[in-house]
């Protein structure tokens, strides 16, 4: 031994520093994560990526969900993390949209849920097979929280292979890939491969994928946008590769376990259906959803399932995406809200609720005007901080909303009904429509709740929501806004039924807009005699403004129908429309006719879009 070295101590090796590259500069590839309420899912999340960084740049955006926990600080708290929220609950397609605004210059993205954890070297491992193959994605094998291997493999979903799915389950396991859609045999996930598609916890997407397909469609919220994306990575002439040689530990499910999401997965399966299939097919594969629910209708949460596929009108109830306004836009916002209520008391708290943000800024005026109340309206309005409350004895939308004009100061205003339920970000959306050069008017979309409404009632509304006019007017939703310019088209509002139907009737149609927005809420009749009464009343405020838009309504109708459904339903639509058009003899005919079904409070809603369905 060199006598130099008697007693010297060791010179360890130096240490790399395990850091993620920061938002500039290249990354080999950018780890895309989306959470909601995953603090706890975070740290063990980011100890698995780290050692990757020994092998290539490695970015990681973190996407939140609007989390109730704190998933954003624990993010932040690693300075070389890039986190950002989404602005709502916009779901896992919504999210990886937004996340992408951060990824940069990264050769590939790696979706990955927030519950997942990479094994050494899977991302060297999924980029080597991505650039010897130049497949436009990479899925890994995915391990349970047990450590069994987890059936992650899918094939494009047909109509053969659904029902092959629905009349044999888990009962036959290892039929034929032509009856079914997921992949089970072992000997599939041995060996690396080209696939239709596979779960989206876990994939490496080249960018010039993510070019060629272009964003993650939105509609799907959660479940099957993965399936639709891939499809269309495919479509683009680029293949999506299996490699089992990278390894995934992912807890199943992470989203959670309720009916809700377990509706959202059925309804998913139909509306990427109709997104890939054309409409015959896609009316067949909807059939086969059906069926295999309907075959295992003894369990009360596969009945629930079923009905939501049969009922399309139950669709708008499943989880979505919802934005919330940050505090600055909020701040940012100008004008009026003005809420005419007449013995309201029993439902104004719903729509204050979403006006709540606004009330108490400076710059927004939320004004509630209690008219010929005979009950608690003006002191439930009270209790909300930041409302003011006008009086008057004078039972008259008219004369409230005038009241209304007298005590705002701010422009543009937005006049809303006080049994509508809306957003802020519908208010936000619908006020910043007016900014645009030659708007004048603008009101948010809308949808009709019809919970425990008859057969009759949803029939009527499905007719209604086919109708052009009922999508292009301000009439309908309870809701329009006017910049000063627009209200200076008249004087005062006048004592008549229908103050959306005058106002809609002074701009073309180049003046006013239906703002694509979070829709607010119409609550129609339960049953159809109320239904009869509101529409007596819609035609008595027709007469009175020389309104006629029979025959334009009539052809639209008739336009309408594509099948016995849509046939019953504008018959029932005709029908009533023609009774209500019936002069009443009896007692009381010119009283106000209002519909006392929906004055409760309800907690549980069913929508249907004022849209095209």
């Amino acid at each position: 031994m060199n006598e130099a070295t008697i007693g010297s101590p060791a010179v360890p090796e130096p240490v790399r520093e395990l850091a993620f590259t920061g938002r500039s500069g290249h990354a080999d590839v950018t780890v895309v994560v989306v959470t909601y309420n995953s603090a706890a899912d975070l740290p063990p999340l980011l100890d698995a990526l780290r050692p990757e960084t020994l092998d290539q740049r490695v970015r990681v955006v973190i996407a939140d969900n609007a989390s109730d926990d704190d998933t954003l600080a624990v993010a932040r708290a690693h300075a070389d993390v890039c986190a950002l929220a989404t602005g709502g609950n916009l779901g896992y397609a919504g999210a990886i949209n937004v996340a992408m605004s951060a990824v940069g210059d990264s050769d590939s993205i790696f979706i990955l849920n927030p519950d997942a954890r990479v094994e050494r070297g899977a991302l060297a491992t999924l980029r080597h097979r991505q650039s010897v193959t130049g497949a436009g994605v990479v899925a890994p094998m995915i391990v349970d929280a047990d450590g069994s291997r987890y059936p992650s493999l899918r094939r494009e979903p047909t109509v053969r292979r659904s029902l092959g799915d629905a009349a044999l389950g888990r009962v036959v396991r290892n039929r034929p890939a032509w009856l079914t859609e997921t992949v089970h045999r072992a000997g599939e996930y041995a060996t690396a491969h080209p696939i239709d598609w596979a779960s989206g916890a876990a994939l490496l997407v080249h960018m010039d994928a993510v070019r060629a397909a272009g964003p993650w469609d939105e509609q799907f919220f959660l479940y099957s946008e993965e399936t639709d994306f891939q499809r269309r990575v495919r479509d683009t002439g680029m293949q999506i590769w299996y490699e089992p040689d990278a390894r995934v530990h992912h807890a199943e499910r992470g989203s959670g376990f309720s009916l809700a999401l377990d509706r959202l997965i059925a309804v998913n399966r139909v509306r990427y259906a109709r997104k890939h299939m054309g409409r015959a097919r896609a009316g067949v594969y909807r059939g086969t959803v059906a069926l295999h629910h309907l075959a295992r209708s003894s369990g009360s949460s596969y009945r629930a399932i079923l009905r939501t596929v049969a009922r399309e009108s139950t669709w708008s109830t499943l989880p979505r995406a919802r934005r919330t306004p940050s505090p600055e836009a909020v701040a940012a916002a100008r004008g009026a809200i003005i809420i005419p209520a007449h013995d309201e008391g029993a439902v104004l708290g719903r729509t204050l609720a979403g006006v709540a943000a606004f009330a108490g800024s400076p710059a927004i005026e939320v004004i509630v005007v209690a008219n010929g109340c005979t009950d608690d309206t003006a002191q439930v309005a009270r209790d909300h901080p930041g409302v003011t409350v006008r009086e008057t004895a004078q039972a008259s939308k008219a004369a409230a909303l005038n009241l209304g004009d007298r005590a705002a100061t701010h422009w543009p205003r937005l006049y809303l009904d006080a049994d509508i339920e809306v957003t802020p970000t519908a208010i936000l959306d619908t006020l910043r429509a007016l900014q645009e050069p030659g708007i004048l008017a603008a009101r948010p979309e809308y949808e009709w709740d019809v919970t425990g409404s008859s057969p009759v009632v949803r029939s009527y509304y499905r007719a209604r929501g086919r109708l052009a006019m009922a999508h292009a007017a301000l009439w309908g939703a309870g809701v329009y806004a006017l910049t000063d310019a627009g209200r200076a088209r008249f004087d005062a509002f006048p004592a008549a039924i229908g103050d959306d139907v005058f106002v809609d009737r002074l701009f073309t149609s180049a003046e006013k807009c239906v703002v694509p927005t979070e829709p607010v809420l119409v609550r129609v009749p339960r049953t159809s005699r109320a239904l009869l009464g509101v529409l007596r009343r819609q035609t008595r405020g027709a007469r009175e403004q020389s309104s006629r838009t029979a025959r334009r309504t009539l052809a639209q109708l008739l336009r309408s129908v594509r099948g016995p459904l849509s046939l019953l339903d504008a018959f029932i639509y005709g029908a009533l429309s023609l009774a209500a058009r019936r002069r009443r003899r009896a007692p009381g005919a010119g009283a106000w006719e209002r519909d006392e079904t929906r004055r409760a409070s309800s907690a549980a809603s069913v929508r249907t879009r004022g849209a095209h369905s």
